[in-house]
């Protein structure tokens, strides 16, 4: 026990390894409901704080975030701050991401960062902490120190993190309060929810099954989801990892506190109130055994099945019996929803390939020609000097309005406050693009050239507008596309056609972020699938415009994996799953189509692009 006066900060574990905050008022929420003790049924409801977190439900006893459409779970822990660092204060350090929205860091980041705001230092480096970034406080920017890239930041005033003083409990265990667990519990119900939590409490203290709690687990790698490095983008903060009911071990796991309740060692579990005493008619659950308690589980998950409540997936990794994974999922899940109304279903199959395809099968898709594309460097198309580059999508601006240049974010009327390498350009001239009309300093739109692809084309920073043909950095590799005569899920009437992208390793050029160094190529052939429909295959020659630009990869770091120097994607979704769509990256989608048509003009590769490629 430490004596001591702290901010608590409830935080999450995210798939990479990295503890990410909840809000202050989220983190106020669950504080109040874990000093309440047993009382309040060890489970915190999410949504009634925030609407945006409604799927969401912290059981205090495992100390695990359920996410209920889908099952999975993350583990929660309790963190202790000193009271004058940023959550103590209520400080919130943020970093723009891609979509124009902010994102707050990391809580150890956030504290570095306001520890040296404090102390007035003009910047700081995050490397110390493992991040390959600087903050600048004088242009509030975060720049990437390996590519140069340029994010704002900004600081703003939230609630103060729920303040606890005097014996702090070293471990997280729930109850927080000692006099807690002397609360009596909950009285029960006779409504079948209750009666299957009250079946797997009697499973659990006859023996016939272990103690179940939930345990973190490795999942296969997905496709990209989320860098989870300041300055990466990042997917909804309360997105939840994958996870697995498994058995209690003898380590590993997480121990309750001595004074936390516990399910009884032997002994029947009384009956619950209104269930009726006579033995005859029923006997009771503590005394039933295994195959019973079996028996009843499964009839009660079919029963709230037919009834119309949702279905929860309880995933069972080992591959046993269908049994066991719904007992300690009911243990876990059932017992943390207070009463919700949730059963446990077995999990989907993910089904990421069709069925075997013979080359007689196979067919050429008709209206393209060929049914393969490479790429080599030489394709990468480059420019003149940036300043003849700006010159044909510029126009000069004599008299610059009274705003930010959203570059360097000085003002216009001011000298660009880009302080990187010094581009021949005045740092007072200012210029607006032609198409879109955003105006900047002409020294930063030169800087920021010399910082890309330098292809001879621009990309307006403000709303992404493409002057030129846009080119990418995919490495050397070559694209199969062709029909093959199985439906995806969602076009059943239909033929799929099948992509396979392979890039093998190599080495960085130029235009890469380490050049000289090696890369790595994980997880090649890379299948794609799009129904064999007219927009399917207006996509399909986007995307090999797109191939032929280099825009489909890039060489960079895996959001899922975590490593640097790699082949991934390069921001146009494919569809890699064939015959479900578990990971998100699969069918039925009825939006994909029109999302990823998005994504590739977003890249300047619209219906015009196929015309000028006949040309």
């Amino acid at each position: 026990m430490l004596l001591a006066s702290a901010v608590v900060v409830w935080e999450w574990l995210n798939e990479h390894g990295r503890w990410r905050p909840y809000s202050p008022a989220v983190s106020h929420h669950i504080e109040a409901v874990a000093r309440a003790g047993p009382r309040s049924g060890g489970s915190v409801v999410l949504g009634q704080v925030d609407s945006s977190l409604a799927p969401y439900v912290i059981d205090l006893q495992s100390m695990h975030q359920f996410r209920q459409d889908t099952g999975t779970i993350r583990p929660v822990r309790r963190s202790y701050y000193d009271p004058s660092s940023a959550p103590g204060k209520g400080v919130v350090w943020e970093w723009e991401n891609d979509s124009g929205s902010w994102t707050p860091y990391d809580m150890d980041v956030g504290i570095t960062i306001q520890r040296a705001y404090e102390k007035q230092h003009p910047w700081v480096d995050l490397s110390t902490i493992g991040f390959c970034y600087v903050i600048d406080f004088a242009t509030m920017g975060q720049i990437n120190r390996q590519t140069q890239r340029k994010r704002r930041v900004r600081r703003r005033l939230d609630m103060v993190y729920p303040l606890v003083s005097g014996t702090l409990p070293k471990s997280q265990s729930w109850p927080t309060s000692p006099g807690a667990a002397a609360a009596p519990s909950a009285p029960t119900c006779a409504c079948p929810q209750c009666l299957l939590v009250m079946s797997v409490k009697a499973a659990v203290s006859a023996g016939g099954v272990g103690a179940a709690t939930l345990q973190p687990c490795k999942a296969p790698p997905a496709p990209p989801v989320a860098p989870k490095a300041p300055g990466a983008k990042v997917p909804d903060s309360t997105a939840a990892a994958r996870g697995s009911l498994k058995p209690l071990g003898s380590q590993g796991v997480r121990r309750q506190a001595a004074s936390t309740p516990a399910l009884s060692p032997a002994g029947p579990a009384p009956s619950p109130p209104g269930a009726g005493s006579s033995k005859a008619a029923r006997p009771s659950l503590g005394t039933l055994n295994r195959s019973h308690l079996q028996r009843l589980a499964i009839a009660q998950s079919r029963v709230l099945i037919a009834s119309g409540v949702p279905t929860v997936p309880v995933k069972n990794l080992n591959g046993s019996s269908p049994v066991n994974p719904a007992l300690a999922g009911m243990t876990g899940i059932l017992m943390s929803a207070a009463g919700l109304p949730v059963c446990l279903t077995r999990p989907p199959k993910l089904v990421l390939h069709p069925p075997p395809v013979s080359k007689s099968e196979i067919q050429s898709i008709p209206g393209i020609s060929h049914t393969c594309r490479k790429t080599t460097k030489k394709q990468a198309k480059k420019g003149k000097a940036p300043e003849e580059v700006l010159k044909k999508y510029l126009q000069k601006v004599r008299h610059p309005p009274d705003e930010d240049c959203t570059i360097c974010m000085e003002r216009l009327s001011a000298p660009s406050g880009y302080k990187g390498p010094q581009p021949a350009v005045k740092p007072d001239l200012v210029g607006k693009l032609a198409k879109c009309g955003h105006i900047f300093h002409l020294h930063c739109l030169v800087a920021m050239y010399n910082n890309g692809n330098k292809d001879g084309s621009l990309q307006c920073p403000t709303c992404k507008a493409i002057y030129g043909e846009k080119t990418g950095t995919q490495p050397p590799g070559k694209m199969e596309f062709h029909l093959i005569p199985h439906s995806l899920p969602g076009y059943t009437d239909s033929k799929t056609i099948r992509i396979i992208y392979n890039i093998p390793p190599g080495v960085q050029g130029p235009e890469h972020p380490n050049p000289g160094k090696s890369f790595t190529a994980r997880g090649f052939p890379r299948h794609c699938y799009l129904p064999d429909s007219e927009k399917g295959r207006k996509v399909l020659k986007l995307l090999l415009v797109a191939w032929d630009r280099r825009l489909i990869f890039t060489i960079g770091t895996s959001n899922t994996t975590g490593e640097s120097d790699t082949v991934v994607w390069n921001e146009i979704h494919h569809k890699t799953e064939f015959g479900s769509n578990l990971t998100g990256h699969g069918y039925p989608d009825i939006n994909y189509l029109d999302n990823v048509l998005a994504e590739l003009a977003a890249q300047g590769i619209t219906e015009e692009s196929l015309a000028q490629e006949k040309d």
